[in-house]
């Protein structure tokens, strides 16, 4: 039998570690645990210094096996793992001693914290004894990428694949790309022009010879392994043959069908019954609304079909199922607005003149219902008459524990912006009701100091009512709410206020995860992989996020995180494989009872039974290796590489052993 040599290393981590204990002293305590024939320290061992007297070590006294103390192995576990591969040790022959979190940075007593590195460290040079060596698996990966959502993290997605040349497909369940920010009119801090920046990048999206535009249309299933899904979408009818159509908008002006509340301009503005949601949608298809058509209501009509030049209409059309294989998929479905309704004394959907920040942004926008000028509404109709008072209220389900606990970031911009686009337009006063002014990114903080001189009333404090009363022999809007700073409520009497609402996961946030297979995460927006290292990731290899599914964020972060999901699909496709480790669950076949309750609790699909053998087999691209069907199996059929019994038992042995001798 080989004989085992064991080298230990042991990181100072700075003061992180080698603040609480003596490092001197559990080298020594290393140097007398059994196979342990080296005892090294350095004082960051993830850095090049660090990894070079690895590698030495491992050359120069023969080892077989590594123990590194230091931090989590969430942090640096493959770059170690590198390392001592790189000097030809088997990455699996090594084990990290987690020191750092789990003692120095939470034992307060100096000696109770070296007793407690002692025990752990013991524990895991007793451990790797039992460690196999483990060859990892590589799949072919296909070159395509799904890009699920239309907006703007989902169009630079989909832009940075397809101009490094690879195909895309892009899928948006609305008839048109542009998402949330297709509404807006201006951006913050620079006051850009919204279409001005989105138009050009949505039409080089659907003229783009590497993306497949799949507009209303929706993901149904996504079976396969990471590398290699496969995924069926539903592509509805739009009652248009798009090929033949050339949205000339003929169809559209001549239908009988008028009236229809806008879901684009958010009930604001109306449509026809064959429509377009916006004047620059992409693509430029119509679509025949059937809950509202005349012919599929009545069978009568058809007038669209009559004046359509090219003979594009088509009453019959059915939605097609497409079936596509994909490497990588990129999840970007974007967010919600929180309904202030729920909210009872903002008076929101009851008061004409309560609006939310996106009723806002349509009022703002040149192509909504007053063409960009800011009316009052009164009996369900647009006057002539501008405000000239308006309340701006913050944090609208945000910030509340009656909500949402989070911060959604962008709304203290926005109500900024808005601020400044209605005095602009209406010359009135605004009143901006804030708790505190988050003003984080670049420029943000220059922005919100040019309102203050632009004459913006601040008044810290949230209100807590809007009342209706006559002031000067007009109705207006009171707005209760008591100024923090001086302690004194206040009766604000204005003509419009405006919500602030959080930004909330889309409703079907679930189902979509479902589909995927990947998590939610407090609130239900789409889980990542790791907050900080692994931010665009999911748990499942190949899924990554892009935008606001994530989490509330403004138009620059959502373009970053579009860009950086790209850049993830990319590395993955340019390697052409995915790397699966090999620290996963395998089935002993002999042993396995049929029983399948490993199929029920895996958590991502990976287990499945074989009717043919009659027995339970693991897809090695889908297993995570979380150790859960292993724990359920009662017939001890299931075994999981790196974490086997005899590894686990002999961590136990080796620190209850130490613990034993240290009394």
């Amino acid at each position: 039998m080989k004989e085992i040599r064991i080298g230990v290393f042991i990181c100072h981590c700075g003061t992180n570690i080698a603040g609480k204990i003596p490092i001197e002293s559990l080298i020594e305590f290393a140097k007398t645990l059994p196979h342990v024939v080296a005892a090294k320290d350095a004082m960051y061992t993830c850095s090049t210094v660090g990894q070079n007297l690895i590698k030495d070590t491992i050359k120069e006294e023969k080892l077989t096996h590594v123990v590194i103390a230091a931090c989590s192995p969430t942090m640096h576990e493959k770059t170690f793992r590198k390392t001592v591969q790189e000097a030809g040790l088997n990455p699996y022959l090594l084990t990290i001693a987690n020191i750092r979190e789990m003692d120095t940075w939470i034992t307060k007593d100096v000696d109770e914290a070296l007793e407690k590195a002692k025990k752990i460290l013991a524990g895991e040079i007793y451990r790797v004894v039992q460690q196999e060596e483990l060859e990892e698996e590589k799949i072919p990966v296909i070159p395509k990428v799904l890009v699920v959502g239309g907006g703007i993290a989902g169009i630079e997605a989909s832009l940075q694949l397809a101009n490094a040349g690879i195909d895309v497909i892009l899928v948006e369940k609305e008839p048109s790309i542009g998402g949330q920010m297709a509404r807006f009119d201006k951006t913050f801090p620079t006051l850009d022009c919204a279409s001005c920046i989105l138009t050009p990048k949505m039409v080089e999206v659907g003229q783009h010879p590497k993306i497949k535009l799949l507009s209303y249309s929706e993901v149904e299933d996504v079976s396969g392994v990471p590398g290699q899904f496969n995924v069926l979408i539903r592509k509805k009818a739009r009652g248009v043959n798009e090929e033949l159509c050339t949205s000339c908008g003929i169809c559209e002006e001549k239908c009988p069908t008028k009236k229809i509340p806008s879901e684009f301009y958010m009930g604001l503005k109306y449509r026809k019954a064959i429509y377009r949601p916006f004047p620059q949608a992409v693509p430029g298809i119509p679509v025949i609304d059937r809950k509202n058509c005349r012919y599929y209501l009545r069978g009568t009509c058809k007038v669209c079909e009559k004046v359509c030049p090219t003979g594009a209409i088509d009453f019959d059309q059915e939605d097609e199922l497409i079936q596509e294989s994909v490497g990588a998929i990129i999840i970007a479905t974007g967010y919600e607005q929180f309904d202030p309704k729920v909210i009872p004394y903002y008076h929101y959907g009851e008061y004409e003149n309560v609006f939310t920040a996106l009723e806002t942004e349509i009022l703002l926008n040149s192509s909504g219902p007053t063409n960009g000028k800011l009316y009052l509404r009164k009996n369900g109709e647009f006057t002539n008459e501008m405000p000239k008072t308006v309340g701006i209220i913050h944090c609208v389900g945000s910030r509340d524990e009656n909500y949402n606990n989070y911060c959604s970031r962008v709304c203290c911009m926005y109500s900024l912006k808005y601020a400044h686009l209605i005095k602009e337009r209406t010359n009135a006063d605004i009143y901006q009701f804030y708790i505190d002014i988050r003003a984080f990114g670049k420029g943000y903080e220059e922005f919100y100091h040019r309102l203050q001189k632009e004459g913006v009333i601040f008044i810290r404090g949230k209100p807590g009512n809007i009342l209706k009363d006559e002031v000067d022999g007009k109705e207006k809007l009171i707005v209760q709410v008591e100024d923090s700073l001086t302690q004194k409520p206040l009766h604000v009497p204005v003509d419009m206020v405006i919500l602030s609402p959080a930004l909330i996961p889309r409703h079907d946030a679930r189902e979509i995860a479902n589909i995927f297979g990947i998590g939610c995460g407090a609130g239900d927006f789409f889980l990542e992989k790791h907050p900080k290292l692994a931010p665009v990731n999911t748990a499942v290899d190949g899924i990554f996020l892009a935008g606001a599914c994530q989490g509330p964020k403004d138009i620059p972060d959502s373009v970053a995180q579009g860009a950086a999901a790209a850049a993830g699909a990319l590395s993955m496709i340019s390697r052409g494989h995915l790397t699966i480790e090999p620290t996963i669950a395998e089935v002993n076949e002999e042993l396995c009872s049929a029983c399948r309750m490993c199929i029920s609790v895996c958590p991502y699909e990976a287990a499945t039974f074989n009717e043919e053998k009659g027995v339970a087999e693991i897809t090695a691209a889908k297993c995570h290796g979380c150790g859960l069907c292993v724990s359920v199996c009662p017939s001890s059929a299931i075994h999981q590489n790196y974490y086997s019994d005899e590894a686990i038992l002999s961590e136990i042995k080796g620190i209850i052993e130490i613990a034993q001798q240290l009394g």
